[in-house]
């Protein structure tokens, strides 16, 4: 079993605020249930918003949550239209100092342009929910 370390570690007031989102047409929710669940019990707030969520309703939820991570699942192959939406709205409205994070399945030469543009990481199949919030609790730190 991994070791999580606490969401609320060093100097922070509040736990990590995360927002899971199902970008698209994507019907498969599993995988996102599973992170969120992991994230909570790592200390967490966790925020999912469902299946089917337009770009628009992703970033207006994550404002209006003032969440520190947003990360965004998908299957569908729609991953570089959905992503780089949901980045551009959160840079529009202020919020580019969200991590944005994302899984599913996603070929390399896409993972390396979407991590060109601002998606602080892509997970892939494989990737364990421990590794996950490792990232989390270490990006977030660092950045304040």
């Amino acid at each position: 079993m991994n070791e999580m370390k606490s969401a609320t570690s060093g100097t922070r007031k509040r736990p990590i605020r995360v927002l899971v989102a199902k970008p698209g047409l994507d019907g498969h929710d599993r995988g996102a249930k599973v992170v969120a669940a992991a994230l909570r019990d790592a200390g967490m707030e966790v925020i999912y918003t469902g299946l089917h969520q337009t770009p628009e309703m992703i970033a207006t939820a994550a404002v209006q949550e003032d969440v520190d991570v947003v990360g965004l699942s998908i299957l569908s192959g729609a991953h570089m239209t959905l992503f780089r939406r949901v980045k551009k709205l959160l840079d529009e409205q202020g919020r580019g100092d969200v991590v944005v994070l994302g899984g599913g399945i996603i070929p390399s030469e896409d993972v390396r342009t979407l991590e060109s543009e601002g998606i602080v990481r892509l997970f892939g199949p494989g990737t364990t929910t421990g590794d996950i919030v490792d990232f989390i609790n270490s990006t977030v730190e660092t950045r304040g």
